[in-house]
This record gives structure tokens, sequence and C-alpha cells, in this order.
């Protein structure tokens, strides 16, 4: 009898009933044997769990449809979610870590359709009145976005061919097409990342993109010129990584070759010159067409910096004979000096496996009156010094001391005239043995033994 009451006392109480099909905790719980929460407490949990999940069903099927590019559905679910609300999605969709353990994002709807370049969906967002310029947690606005996520691809062929080339050529012209889209729907193509680079839309496409995306942004309005936190124009940035595609967009766009940095007085041309006279530029025979762009879009050669160095002085540092000779035929100055009375060939002479390449050193010094070895805290050159060119170094010191002739001073100021750039010119208009005399390398010989 016992045991058929108990039965049926189950079967009349629903909450009985269901108990042994839960934990031991939540039975206690809704047996009444944990008070601290009444059945109010219970019923908001309850609604809050389903409009979590109502929610985050409502964020999952406008992800999905917005990388679908299924703008029916996204126009069906913006009368839900409002257009400029963030999504809370899982950061990794494909992880299979337990719901619990993964991180969510919260990311704009436009900001996703730009991120995955999806130009059906981005116009759609658009067209419901997605504003372009809302920032993320970052700084970052949808153009931001757009070119920070820009596919490194390469389409340098005229017509892909295979499968690969064609997904590529697809990728990239979704990319541009996006691009488009934006600059369209009056994106700001000034707006600065809201961080500590202060970088415009120009500099992200520098660090992040191609150089098609610049003549399209410039196209539409970006400026140039403009300067990040660091004070470097696009140029500046184009030139320090020696991208010659980039630098000639920018210079057909109207970017200026002689720009300063303010804080250093760097040019694109100083900048280009060091990156291309490092180890790295020596190793892989970078940066000769950069400079040689910059040299024939009007670059100043000559040009100092805050501590008085020229691009002359750099190479010379670097050694990097191609980079010195092309300097020199645009006709670099040798003579001139940096704040600390530092010359070119001072700078050549610090090295040692510099030195060893005395038949640049000879040409170096065929430009150099008066030779100066020391600078203004009467140091000489670091690379001199070293026992193995004891020799060299005492002549060069007499060299230095010894005044050169009138008919030498002239010679070495038409080669400093002239340069390399227009030897040959005057070759045409001065007899044989003149024009040899002056540039026919002979009083240095000593030097190659």
């Amino acid at each position: 009898m016992r045991g058929q009451h108990h039965k049926r006392w189950k079967l009349t109480n629903p909450i009985a009933a269901s108990t042994h099909l839960i934990s031991p905790c939540s039975r206690d719980f809704l047996m009444g044997n944990i008070t601290k929460r009444g059945s109010r407490d219970l019923v908001e949990d309850s609604a809050m769990l389903l409009e979590d999940s109502s929610v985050a069903t409502l964020h999952s099927r406008l992800y999905e449809a917005i990388l679908k590019e299924d703008c029916n559905i996204i126009k069906t679910l913006l009368r839900t979610h409002p257009v400029n609300q963030p999504l809370t999605i899982l950061a990794n969709p494909t992880s299979r870590l337990l719901l619990s353990q993964q991180q969510t994002r919260a990311i704009f709807p436009i900001h996703l359709a730009a991120e995955y370049r999806k130009p059906q969906s981005l116009l759609c967002l658009l067209q419901h009145g997605a504003d372009t310029e809302v920032r993320d947690a970052q700084g970052l606005t949808t153009l931001h976005q757009m070119l920070l996520n820009w596919p490194i691809t390469s389409t340098t062929w005229t017509k892909p061919s295979t499968q690969i080339q064609k997904i590529l050529t697809d990728i990239q012209n979704n990319a541009v097409m996006c691009l488009s889209i934006l600059c369209e729907h009056g994106a700001q193509v000034n707006a600065r990342v809201d961080n500590s680079n202060k970088h415009s839309p120009l500099h992200l496409a520098i660090t992040y993109s191609s150089y098609p995306v610049l003549s399209l942004l410039a196209q539409n309005g970006a400026q140039v010129n403009a300067t990040n936190e660091a004070s470097m124009t696009p140029l500046h940035m184009a030139a320090e990584i020696l991208d010659k595609n980039m630098i000639e967009t920018l210079i057909a766009c109207g970017a200026n070759v002689n720009c300063a940095i303010s804080s250093t007085g760097n040019t694109a041309l100083k900048l280009a010159v060091c990156t291309a006279s490092s180890k790295a530029g020596q190793l892989l025979a970078a940066g000769v067409g950069c400079i040689r762009l910059l040299l024939s879009h009007g670059a100043q050669v000559n040009a100092q910096d805050h501590e008085g160095q020229t691009a002359l002085h750099k190479a010379c540092f670097g050694g990097r004979e191609v980079i010195i000779n092309l300097l020199l035929e645009f006709e670099a100055n040798v003579n001139i000096l940096t704040k600390n009375g530092e010359s070119p060939i001072y700078m050549y002479l610090q090295r040692s496996s510099n030195i060893r390449d005395v038949t640049l050193l000879a040409r170096l010094l065929y430009r150099t009156y008066p030779l100066r070895l020391s600078n203004k805290q009467g140091l000489l050159p670091a690379g001199i010094m070293l026992p193995e060119f004891h020799l060299l170094r005492e002549t060069l010191i007499k060299l230095a001391k010894k005044p050169l002739s009138l008919e030498a001073i002239c010679k070495r100021n038409i080669r400093n005239v002239y340069g390399e750039k227009y030897k040959f010119h005057l070759k045409k208009l001065l007899p044989g043995k003149l024009w040899n005399s002056i540039y026919t390398f002979y009083d240095f010989d000593y030097l190659l033994k």
C-alpha cells in the first residue's frame, strides 16, 4: 500500500515526477531544499535563458546570411536586429571546444561584410541604413576593416588560367568592389585610426594592402601627403619598404617626393637608401629601381636631415657600390659635412668591409676635396684604425695634409658638376686627351696595391 501510495503521489506531483531526470543539486532546488531564491527568480532566469538563446540564434542567422550574401534573409532579420548594433559571435566558429569555453567577439554587421569582402551584403546593409563610420573597440571604421583585411594575392597574370588563379582573382575583385561601394556611399577616406599611430586609410593601404588601393582612395579624395603620428607620409612608408609600385602610384597621385619627416628631417629618398644599403637590402639586391624612380621625379639628392646627413652619407656607410654610383650619377655632393663634421668618405671609412673595396674608395677620393679624415672631435674613422689598415691610414693622412694642384682641383670640380650622368656627353665636347685626364682614375693607383 505504501509503495502504491508513493507511486500515485509522484504521478500527481509533476515536480517530484521529474526529479529522477535531473541532477541532485537541481532536485534539491526544485524540491524546496534550497530556499534562498524565490519562484520569481526562477521565472526571470528561465526568461533570460530563452532570451539569450533567441538573441544568439538571431545573431548566428544574420552572421551566416551576411557571409552567404543572402540579401532576402538579411532584410528579414534586420526587422528585428538594428543594423548598427553589433553581433555577438564565436571568435572561432570551427572550434570543437564547449560553448562555455569559447570566446565571443562583437562585430558590427557592416564590418563583417567588409572584413570578408561580401559586396552584395555590404550594399544591402548600406541600403538599410548601416553607418560606414561606426567604430569598433579598436577605433576602426568599416574602411579601416576593409584595408586591414585586404587579400594578399598576386594577380599579375593577364588572364587567369588555373582554378587557383580564378579564385584569387575573384577574391581581389570582390575586395575592390567592396572598397568602391564604401567610397560611393560616403566613407570617410581620410578618417584616422583611433590609436597611437593615427594612420589614415592611405597609411593602412601601404601597410596591409596593394598598390591598386592607393589610386582608388586618392581618386575619392584621400590626402596623399597626410602624415601619421610619426609625421610620415604614405610615400615615406612606401619608400622605407622599397615598394616601387606604391612609390610610382603615390607620385602619380601627387605625392611630394621632398617632404621631410618633422622629427628627423628624413626624406623618402633617404629612407629608401637606408633600407637598400642595409644588409638585407644588399642580400636581396633591392631598392635600385625605387631610388632611381625618386631621383627621376625630382628628389633632392643633397637634402640634409636634422643631423646634416645626406642620402650619400647613408649609402657610403652601407658601402653598396650600385647605390653610391647611382647617387653620384645624380650629382650627389661628396663634400657635404654633417653637423659633427663627417663627410661621406668619413662614413665610408667607418667600416672595414667598405675599406677592402679600394676601387670604390678611389672613386670617392677622386671627387673629394678637401679630404677631411676626422670629425669635429678630431676622431678618425673607426675602420682605418684597425691594424690591418695601418699603411692605408698613413697614406690617407698624408693625402689629407697635401694640397692639390690647381689642375687637380679643377678636374674634381668638373667631375662633381657633371658627375657620372653627363660625363659621356662631355666626352663629345672635350678633346679625348683632356677628357681622359679628367675621368681616368690614375692618381690613386697606389691604393689598389
